[in-house]
């Protein structure tokens, strides 16, 4: 039997009809599967009607709600292929985006119509607008259709299956190493061993209540929403993350398990479980980047445990976990490698590592990416023999337990989102008056680590804030460096490589709030 991701939706509402599959916090809508599966053929059928064919792009500039989902849902079952936006990025950067994937229809929330109107007045290969109105009562831009109106109208038959095994799904865009971002690009057969991996390895139950808190357009938060449908549980969608609301709705609503990036648990622990029944919660998951031991022992002392997870886009998610019978015993380490997943440790030769020894991390298994979008030396570069190169350091024990130390790519992680330095260095470059800038990351007692930009001056009455405003307009407001230091010379090796180890360890002293 051939995979396709969109019948994974139609076959849970055939098992578990009246199941409730999602609970919106932020609307108060409580769907079942078999309300969840019908809007999904709805607007499946509304983009058939539209035009849209098999392989075709979708973007999707949503909030997390029903309708991401039952867009990405309806985009499976008719063979298009779906492409989340990310709603933090400026219009420059979406332009990008929406050009390189060749992206011809766009499903947007009314809360970013401004920077949808910037970009319908840019260059761009879309074609069709469709607005979710929300709760905005102002009528919809005169380019772009009325999501609810188009839905409304449109049957809940299921569509023609288009689409399965090796066909793509969807292509999520990643910062890369050169500044400019690159489509990873994932299959129905990729995303349907992404689940079975997951669902393998986690302990994730039938009837369980998840909180899904991080926004979907990444794979950390698409995966275990898709993992929910597959394995029959309860997503509770959080708009957007609220500590307090988090600790409220583990009470309410009896929740079993979530997600969270160290941020978000950093949050919570400020803003206090406030004596609410937490009795239900098994475990919480937390990725992107490493726990500190610590932040840990908290969460134990309140009975819950802290299920590490190391994963990637390129992987679909998984690589290594944590799970419960080593949550406390092997605090700090990430896990070993999922159950439908290879994991190596090699040094700089390709040879496997010897235990506690440092060395790159390999990744292999059915769920790996099939290639970058338009990049096939990207992609032979990162994918060798079956094993993808993470650029990630990290030791692996006797037994299999891997810690990751550090990232070769100099990547740096701001609140849960991947911040690469190369793409900051290249705005700020732009800037005549400057004359070379390494971005690292500083600590951040807020998001984990900051970008710190050190420039050398080409004009000595450049000043920090020049540098700053600078970025404005042309990087998301996470990606800005949050502070500016200047030095006579970046150090470099003799191959012109930053020696940002040098840099970090000149400003030790750099944090921010």
């Amino acid at each position: 039997m051939r995979n396709n991701i969109g019948l994974f939706l139609t076959k849970r509402a055939f098992r578990d009809p009246h199941l409730e599959a999602i609970f919106e916090p932020a609307s108060d809508r409580r769907f079942t599967y078999r309300e969840f599966n019908e809007r999904s053929n709805r607007i499946a059928n509304t983009l058939l009607d539209l035009g849209v064919g098999f392989g075709e792009r979708v973007g999707v500039l949503l909030m997390n709600g029903v309708e991401f989902l039952e867009t990405f849902f309806a985009c499976g079952k008719i063979g298009a292929v779906c492409v989340p936006l990310n709603w933090r990025l400026v219009p420059a950067e979406l332009e990008f985006i929406l050009n390189d994937s060749g992206t011809t229809t766009v499903v947007f929330g009314a809360e970013f119509e401004a920077g949808v109107t910037d970009l319908h007045g840019r260059s761009t290969s879309v074609h069709r607008w469709i607005r979710v109105s929300g709760t905005s009562t102002s009528p919809a831009p005169t380019f772009s259709l009325d999501y609810d109106e188009l839905v409304s109208a449109a049957g809940t038959a299921e569509p023609p299956t288009v689409g399965a095994d090796d066909d793509l799904l969807f292509i999520m865009y990643t910062s890369g190493t050169t500044g400019l971002p690159k489509g990873v690009m994932h299959t129905h057969r990729t995303v349907a061993w992404g689940i079975i991996t997951v669902n393998a390895t986690a302990d994730l139950r039938y009837k369980d209540r998840y909180i899904l808190a991080l926004p979907f357009f990444h794979v950390g938060a698409l995966n275990p929403a898709l993992c929910i449908v597959h394995r029959g549980g309860t997503g509770i969608i959080m708009r957007a993350f609220d500590p307090v609301q988090a600790w409220e709705l583990i009470e309410a609503e009896r929740v079993t398990s979530m997600l969270a990036v160290p941020a978000m648990l950093n949050f919570m622990l400020q803003a206090g479980q406030g004596g609410r029944s937490i009795s239900t919660l098994r475990w919480i998951m937390s990725g992107a980047a490493p726990v500190p031991v610590s932040l840990i022992h908290e969460y134990i002392a309140l009975g819950i445990e802290i299920h590490q997870v190391y994963g990637l886009t390129e992987s679909c998610g998984p690589a290594c976990l944590l799970t419960s019978d080593d949550a406390v015993e092997r605090a700090g380490s990430t896990g070993k490698a999922f159950f439908h997943t290879g994991i190596r440790v090699v040094d700089g030769e390709g040879r496997d590592c010897a235990p506690g020894e440092p060395g790159e991390v390999l990744v292999s298994g059915a769920h790996i990416m099939l290639g970058y979008w338009n990049r096939p030396e990207a992609t032979a570069e990162t994918i060798r023999d079956g094993w993808l190169h993470t650029g990630d350091i990290a030791t692996m024990d006797a037994d299999g337990f891997v810690t990751i130390m550090d990232r070769v790519k100099d990547m740096l992680i701001s609140g849960g989102e991947n911040v690469y330095p190369a793409e900051i260095e290249n705005v700020i470059l732009s800037n005549p008056k400057v004359g070379d800038v390494a971005v690292l990351g500083i600590p951040s007692s807020r998001w984990g680590e900051s970008p710190l930009a050190v420039v050398v001056r080409r004009d000595a009455s450049l000043t920090p804030e020049e540098v700053i405003d600078g970025c404005k307009g042309r990087l998301a407001a996470f990606k800005m460096p949050k502070a500016v230091r200047f030095v006579d010379e970046i150090p470099r090796n003799p191959s012109g490589k930053i020696l940002k180890r040098v840099l970090r360890d000149q400003f030790t002293d750099i944090a921010v709030d």
